[in-house]
């Protein structure tokens, strides 16, 4: 790895190394999306190939992390065939000092909810941007809406105090579609006093599949900082 590279892409690396070096063999994985667990996928490849880690099966929480599984020899099962998760490894957009978490930022987080809440232990990796005092502080809530709802659902929402707006593709005109074929609406809330209550409030709106808010499920928080220009791992 040269010397030069850039600092925070070193310090993902790092955070992803430190996740991949808590899966055990025999174990059942939730491999979650983006860019911190991209290289959590690529590091259990290696860990695999150099016969460190024997007879473990992920479950992707995305096309991305299946993808990205293929790639890296992970091989892959589905719910269907497995009885529980061992552990989960997924990034987050926000965390916050009791562990809740918002996710979503790359639409996959009705997938990850699944994975991630089934798993005996799941282990979130973020760089320290992504610590918050309260949730919502600088990331919008996204919520998964099947696209018949759309309407009712930004009313709902409104209603709420939130401020809904449809997220809108990158290079490619109209709307994000999920892998489940749903639009997403981002919902920025003047305050989250009660995430508990609000992820319950938000699903309970007809017509939205899940929201990106993550509460009382998180095992431990892997933080990676770049310190005096060298990347560290500490442990919330």
């Amino acid at each position: 790895m040269s010397v030069s590279a850039d600092p925070v892409k070193l310090m993902k690396q790092e955070v992803g190394k430190a996740a991949a070096a808590l899966v055990k063999s025999n174990s059942i994985v939730g491999l979650g999306t983006g860019s911190t667990t991209a290289y959590t996928i690529q590091f259990l490849g290696d860990r695999l190939k150099s016969g460190e880690l024997k007879d473990i099966v992920g479950i992707p929480t995305s096309f991305q992390s299946e993808v990205l599984a293929k790639q890296y020899g992970v091989p892959l099962t589905t719910l269907d065939a497995i009885d529980h998760i061992d552990i989960a490894i997924d990034g987050a957009d926000e965390v916050d000092p009791l562990k809740n978490l918002i996710k979503g930022g790359g639409a996959a987080h009705t997938r990850e909810k699944v994975v991630d809440y089934l798993a005996k232990e799941f282990i979130v990796v973020v760089d320290s941007g992504k610590l918050v005092d309260r949730l919502g502080s600088s990331f919008a809530v996204p919520v998964e809406v099947i696209p018949m709802a759309i309407t009712p659902v930004i009313n709902a929402i409104k209603k709420l105090g939130g401020q809904p707006e449809l997220r809108m593709g990158v290079k490619k005109a109209g709307p994000v579609i999920t892998d489940q074929g749903n639009m997403v609406v981002d919902v920025t809330f003047e305050k989250i006093d009660d995430p508990v209550t609000l992820e319950t409030t938000l699903n309970n709106i007809p017509g939205v599949l899940e929201n990106g808010i993550f509460v009382n499920c998180v095992s431990q928080v892997l933080i990676g900082e770049v310190i005096d220009g060298k990347p560290s791992v500490r442990q919330m």
